[in-house]
């Protein structure tokens, strides 16, 4: 069961992953093509808009903003990350002009690729704790005697959530680079 559960899980996982980069890959290519290579330039700033848009979950989770359901809120962190991911993504092109906005499109891979890790293996705990308590069930113990085995279980599902602890600061080192790249921007416009 657990081997299914982790084909049917890892491979959409690692799929969507690859879909991130050959969707880049295309779009940025289709922008060549036609001659509109220079609309990708503005992608940066959609792609970052998309990436704040997203924050509104952990807004949710640290009970900032009361709207919405946090599942709700979770899909929609996970889509806007990965589409505004793509669009900057599409923004850096394979060009390689200066190292700080190639650090900065790296360290936004990592972070959606820890991301990507975390929902599966968060995935894969729940999927095995809701798994043995069906067993649990069907073999006829009593709910206290199935709480009381599914207590260690239970805190693999929490520890699977300290992910976060390694999420949180590639983010913050995502960001940073990712402001120092638009903070130059900023200002060699405005000595043009």
């Amino acid at each position: 069961m657990v081997g299914t559960t982790s084909s049917r899980t890892i491979i959409p996982t690692i799929m969507l992953f690859c879909a991130l980069f050959a969707g880049a890959l295309a779009f940025d290519y289709l922008l060549h093509s036609i001659g509109l290579l220079w609309v990708g330039r503005y992608f940066g700033i959609v792609g970052t808009v998309l990436l704040i848009l997203s924050l509104a979950y952990s807004l949710r989770k640290h009970r900032i903003v009361e709207w919405s359901t946090h599942q709700k809120l979770l899909v929609q962190h996970e889509w806007l990350g990965w589409l505004g991911s793509m669009m900057i993504l599409v923004h850096a092109g394979i060009h390689f002009n200066a190292m700080v906005p190639w650090i900065a499109a790296i360290t936004m891979v990592i972070v959606v690729a820890s991301g990507l890790t975390g929902k599966y293996l968060l995935r894969q705990a729940r999927e095995s704790l809701s798994a043995r308590r069906a067993e649990l069930v069907k073999s006829g113990r009593s709910e206290p005697e199935i709480e009381q085995v599914l207590m260690a279980d239970a805190l693999l599902v929490n520890s699977m959530q300290r992910w976060r602890a390694i999420h949180l600061p590639l983010t913050m080192i995502f960001t940073a680079y990712a402001l120092l790249h638009i903070i130059s921007i900023l200002l060699l416009w405005g000595w043009k």
